[in-house]
Formats: structure tokens, sequence, C-alpha cells
């Protein structure tokens, strides 16, 4: 009787870690459920990247939470200014040229194990104390594209022990989310915009020019086109970086756009160049406005993220006008350009940081 209650206590004991053992799996999967759901309603970008890093670190209650974004061309970066937003606001998001730069293990799939100063220091940048780590490579299509980076103030908190089937869906789940959300962004930013600016691209300016043509030419009105050029922009890059350059860009941008009226089509042309329509304005007015913007772009210095150096940055203008006449919207159209590009040139050749004019046709 006493070796029947020790073998039915035994099982009693087995029958409650059981139960206790499926409560925990089934609260944690629980868990995981809304984490997964948390990043699959994230309505952006900027919102899904801090639910990829501080919400998760408050989730899992752990010491450091960061991502590494695979960012080459700055696409990303650019997306994510584009809608106003700071890099500063995601501190725990890393921007690299390549995932894998940054520690071995992202190679292998889900990692956990002890923190390495020499293998993780570069993940965890901010100062805390990181005794283990979980690393969760992020993939598309064979490609990896990030990283989610766990770290925990306890030594046992990720080891090689330990299942990774819940980490390995959140991975999969998050790298999805990731690319619909950038896909998203690349939406919302294509067609007539231009990403890292957030003017009209090309593309529009080239659809609404033939607009103003034809109603220059209805109304008998003036069109006046401005040209405008950073100076010595190469050297912008080639001292300080591109990222640097994007920055004097966006200034620049904000400048010019502080400048210009409402009524005006501010577009950026390509690279350091942009362009800005005037309906109904002469060449004497549009004139005066090019020497406004010079002076809104030369009188300030750029202040550069993460330099003390301020930067003296000016622009050259040229300046054309088109009145009403002829039926040819296409000539017309690379016929103002050509003149102003043609002004542009002759303000840069005569020193830079100036306004030049083109003949009227």
């Amino acid at each position: 009787m006493k070796d029947n209650d020790k073998e039915m206590n035994v099982l009693r004991t087995r029958f409650a870690a059981l139960t206790e053992e499926a409560r925990r799996n089934e609260e944690a999967w629980r868990r995981a459920q809304r984490r997964e759901m948390a990043l699959l309603e994230a309505a952006t970008l900027g919102d899904l990247l801090e639910r990829l890093t501080e919400d998760l670190r408050a989730s899992y209650g752990l010491a450091a939470a960061t991502l590494v974004l695979a960012d080459p061309e700055h696409e990303l970066r650019h997306l994510l200014l584009s809608h106003g937003r700071r890099l500063a606001d995601y501190p725990g998001v890393l921007f690299v040229d390549s995932a894998h730069a940054l520690a071995p293990q992202l190679a292998t799939g889900p990692w956990l194990g002890p923190f390495t100063s020499s293998d993780h220091a570069l993940l965890f940048p901010a100062n805390v104390a990181i005794r283990s780590v979980a690393l969760l490579p992020l993939t598309r299509e064979g490609c990896t594209i990030g990283s989610i980076n766990m770290g925990s103030d306890r030594g046992d908190r990720f080891t090689d022990e330990h299942a990774t089937d819940f980490l390995r869906q959140l991975a999969v789940i998050a790298a999805f989310c990731l690319e619909s959300a950038v896909n998203r962004a690349r939406l919302v930013r294509s067609g007539f915009t231009d990403v890292l600016t957030g003017w009209h691209n090309r593309r529009y300016l080239q659809s609404r020019l033939r607009e103003e043509l034809a109603r220059c030419r209805r109304e008998r009105t003036a069109l006046t086109c401005l040209m405008i050029d950073v100076d010595h922009f190469k050297r912008i890059n080639d001292r300080h970086g591109h990222l640097a350059g994007d920055d004097v860009l966006r200034l620049v941008a904000r400048r010019i756009g502080g400048a210009v009226r409402g009524s005006d089509v501010p577009a950026r042309y390509g690279g350091e160049e942009f362009v800005i329509l005037l309906p109904g304005t002469g060449h004497d007015a549009g004139g005066l406005l090019a020497e406004r913007i010079r002076r809104a772009v030369a009188d300030e210095t750029f202040e550069i993220a993460g330099s003390a150096e301020h930067l003296r940055v000016t622009v050259s203008i040229g300046v054309a006008e088109h009145r009403g006449g002829g039926d040819d919207h296409e000539a017309a159209v690379e016929e103002l350009l050509a003149r102003a590009d043609a002004a542009l040139y002759e303000a840069k050749a005569g020193g830079r940081n100036s306004v030049a004019h083109a003949a009227n046709a």
C-alpha cells in the first residue's frame, strides 16, 4: 500500500510538472502571438521599427534589444527622413551596408549563447550589462536583410539548450513585416515624389511643365523656370561622405522651400539640381525670387549630423522665361529647360554663388 502511495505521489508530481510546463508553454505561445500581431498591425515603417526594438525589449524583459538593417543604398534611412522622422528617434536600430559584418553568428540562423565583447559589442552599442544574447537573422528570398538582437543581464536566459521555435517564427514574421512596410513606404513616396527631399521629382516636373506651358499659351501669360545647382557638391561628398551630402541636399531643399511661394512648383531635377517653375511670373520677378533663394542658402551655415563642423553652402541659379506661342509642347519643354540650364552654366562659369539670366527667346 505504501509503495502504491509513493507511486501515486510520483505520478501526481510528474502530472503537476507537466501541467505547469503546458501552462507556461501556452502562455509563451500567447505572448508570441501578441508580439507577432503587434508587428503585423504596425501602420508605418517607423512604427514597426519601434515595435521591433523598444517594444520587444519591454515585452521580453531584456536589458537591450536592437535591430540591424542592411541598407547599402541608404534607402531605408531616406524613407524615414522623408516622413519627417529622425534617425535619432530609433536608437536601437543600426543601419549597415552588410548585416553579416557585425557578428559571425548571423550566418547560421537563430543563435543563443553567452555575450562576448569581441563578437557582439557592435550589436549592442548602449552601455548596458549583457551576459547572454539571442541573435535572430532576418532573411527574405535567401538574402539576409538584418537581425533582431536580444541581450539579457542573465547568463542563463539564452543558451544553446533552449528551443528556438518561437524565436525563429518571430524572425520570419519580422522579416515579412519589414518587407511589407518598406514596400508601403516606397509606394507612398514613389511615382511623383523624390524620396530624399520629399519634393516632386523629375517625372512630375515634366508632366507639370507641359500643363503650365499649355496654360501659358492659352492665357498668354509668362512662365519662368529657375534651374538651381549646389556649388561644389562633389567636394562635400568626398570630404564628409554621402550621408552628409544627403543632409545638405535636404537642408538646401528646405531653405529653397522657405523662399518660394505657394503657387510655385519646386522639384528635384536630379543629383544636386533643383528646378522651380513660376507660373504667371515674368523674367524680372523670377530673377528677384532667384536672388532671394541664393541668399537664403548662402547666408547661414549648414550643421551636419555627427560633425562639429558647420558647412558654408552656396547655389548657382539660371533663370529662363517662356511666353505663350507655338503648339509643340514637347519642344517648348526641352527648350525652356535647356535655356535655364545654359544660364545656370553661365552662373557657375562666372564664379558660382550667383544668378544668371537667359536671353529672351
